[in-house]
């Protein structure tokens, strides 16, 4: 699971991933030694730059930011040494002055210490975190039977590697079977589903003959797990798909989510499909899916996608038009044409706001 981003957008994780415990952006951390080093020079340099040694109080608390307790004392004893020589025309200092910029850097050493714990605490609890969303989705084999399978998702949700939306390809006796969805809500709330939808599909692909029983188990699980819960309006869009064994065929149905795009021959073509209503409605026996089975050839490839892409907007208001876009892009090979699809969005100025997901399925029948 991936995501391509400018330098700027780089930049940004960067100092998100700060706030989150991991090192400080280099600018953070090289400040404080700039500017004792800026100021001592500058006062060697001239009796005129006295008046810049007030800017040595703030180095302390500025090492705080970046350094730990040992650093930050050294940082703050460097203060008082250079304060305290004659060459730098500080010497003159109160002694109220220097007991203060003594106790605050002693502070920042405590300061120092206290964020340190609370530091090394937040990288637990995310490595916690992540290892579980990895077991939720684990990342995909590079191939499932006659398939190949590349994955692509980027949580809308800033920190979390889950959100909303969730994929799988599993091979059971009725040949290789995926699906794509999308439930209700976003981020860490969204996940207790994602994991139950995710569950109720492994289980069914192992027993279930047609695609159709196996929405209507993940439809189960979203009907029980919502019983009892008052206005719990859970529900999800999905998107299932059955290869056939020789993997010249395949079979789908929807479920009020986008259907596949097909690249066939460098053209590429989004697959029409009757949807039936969402999962978790109480209407899947109401209104049955029409099954759609589509012949594929040497070369072809099924790319399926969020709402998080098809509904990516530009600055006029525009739709990403992702078939099209797919088209240009069909001398891209497999494992890199999800990645090749996060690009161009962010080459083209194109805002996802929600999460986004891409699952490419390379099917190669025998003798390809």
């Amino acid at each position: 699971m991936r995501s391509v981003r400018g330098s700027s957008s780089r930049r940004n994780r960067e100092e998100r991933g700060w706030l989150r415990g991991a090192p400080p952006p280099r600018s953070v951390r090289v400040l404080p030694v700039a500017l004792l080093v800026g100021v001592t020079t500058a006062t060697l340099v001239t009796p005129h730059a006295a008046d810049l040694g007030f800017l040595l109080g703030a180095i302390p608390p500025l090492a705080v930011l970046s350094y730990g307790p040992v650093a930050t004392a050294v940082m703050g004893a460097l203060v008082v040494v250079v304060l305290n020589l004659p060459v730098t025309h500080l010497n003159r200092p109160g002694n109220t002055d220097l007991l203060t910029v003594v106790f605050v850097a002693l502070l920042s050493v405590f300061l120092s210490y206290v964020r340190r714990l609370r530091d090394a605490q937040l990288v637990m609890e995310r490595a916690i975190g992540e290892a579980v969303q990895q077991a939720v989705m684990p990342p995909l084999p590079e191939r499932v039977g006659r398939v190949g399978c590349t994955g692509f998702y980027r949580a809308a949700q800033d920190g979390t590697l889950v959100g909303g939306d969730f994929f799988d390809v599993r091979a059971g006796p009725h040949g290789v079977r995926a699906v794509m969805g999308d439930v209700q809500g976003h981020g860490l709330a969204a996940m207790a589903t994602v994991v139950s939808l995710l569950g109720a599909f492994r289980e069914a692909v192992l027993d279930q003959p047609d695609l159709a029983s196996v929405a209507a188990r993940m439809d189960r699980r979203l009907g029980v797990d919502s019983a009892g819960v008052r206005h719990a309006e859970l529900f999800a869009t999905a998107v299932l798909l059955e290869f056939t064994p020789d993997a010249r065929a395949v079979r789908m149905v929807a479920y009020g989510h986008p259907a596949p795009v097909l690249l066939h021959e460098g053209r590429a073509r989004e697959v029409t499909v009757t949807s039936a209503p969402p999962l978790g409605l109480g209407l899947i026996g109401a209104d049955p899916p029409k099954e759609v089975t589509v012949a594929l050839g040497p070369g072809d490839r099924l790319l399926l996608a969020s709402d998080g892409v098809w509904e990516a907007r530009n600055a006029s208001g525009t739709f990403y038009p992702l078939p099209e876009r797919l088209s240009d892009m069909a001398d891209t090979v497999s494992g890199d044409l999800a990645d090749a699809v996060w690009t161009d969005l962010g080459l083209r100025h194109y805002e996802v706001r929600d999460d986004a997901t891409l699952l490419v399925l390379t099917p190669q029948p025998p003798g390809t």
